[in-house]
């Protein structure tokens, strides 16, 4: 019984998670902690939960399929960075100590936070376009560094994205929401390779979250696209407050 209301547990959390996944980004916060509260060791429940969470954003990304079409003239060179970063930091995570990159990872939430709320001031300053067909040099550079944050913990780098694609100058909402969902989809799917080899993912908590995460991947995502995109930023905001404050009381608050 103890194991089945686990089970039904995190499958219900990974389908809150994989919503929240394709509306703002941030369903680690759900998704991550659940696991350690299995008893879980901390690099096994990381492992577990990019692999669980994988096929929802990727479920996530087909959802945004019409928005994606409209951003094919980049998605390639910054699925590429995206990959090759993630490898990188899956194999960190793999040979190195957590607590140094534990301690960074609210100061990293918060600069991902102001960089998306400052986004749309700071493209309008450098007069980006809507529709960006020419990437700047530092996108792919940029963008391979966020892989290896993606590869090694994960937890916002939705937001993250999003905020880097306010800065290399998209403007519409569900456009970044399309293309974050298809970059994080792509870090966390390369991240599984490495992470199975070692061993350490708990297969049978990952297959059943995964259920959860498709599911609330793909309706969060069509729902997504149906709302106002000012409501859609609302909500990405709220999410990165809530998710940067927790992870600066947990890491230096917490008794």
């Amino acid at each position: 019984m103890t194991t089945l209301t686990t089970g039904l547990t995190l499958f219900s959390v990974a389908m809150l998670a994989g919503g929240i996944n394709a509306v703002a980004g941030g369903g680690s916060f759900l998704t991550f902690p659940a696991l350690l509260l299995t008893g879980m060791p901390g690099i096994a429940a990381n492992a577990t939960n990019n692999t669980a969470m994988w096929l929802g954003t990727a479920a996530s990304a087909h959802g945004y399929r019409e928005e994606l079409r409209q951003t094919s003239a980049v998605n390639l060179r910054l699925v590429v960075s995206s990959g090759l970063g993630s490898i990188i930091g899956a194999l960190l995570v793999l040979w190195t100590p957590e607590v140094a990159f534990n301690k960074a990872v609210p100061f990293l939430l918060l600069a991902a936070t102001l960089l998306f709320i400052l986004g749309p001031m700071l493209s309008r300053r450098h007069g980006a376009q809507p529709d960006v067909m020419i990437l700047p040099r530092w996108a792919m550079p940029a963008q391979f560094f966020l892989g290896i944050y993606g590869g090694y913990f994960g937890a916002g780098v939705g937001i993250a994205t999003l905020a880097l694609l306010g800065q290399i100058g998209f403007t519409r909402i569900h456009q970044m929401n399309g293309l974050k969902t298809l970059l994080t989809s792509c870090m966390n799917g390369i991240a599984v390779i490495p992470f199975a080899i070692a061993g350490a993912i708990v297969w049978h908590w990952a297959l059943v979250m995964c259920g959860g995460a498709v599911i609330g991947g793909y309706i969060g995502a069509r729902l997504a696209r149906k709302a106002s995109p000012r409501v859609i930023r609302s909500i990405v905001i709220v999410v990165a407050v809530g998710m940067t404050a927790y992870f600066f009381w947990k890491t230096y608050f917490q008794l």
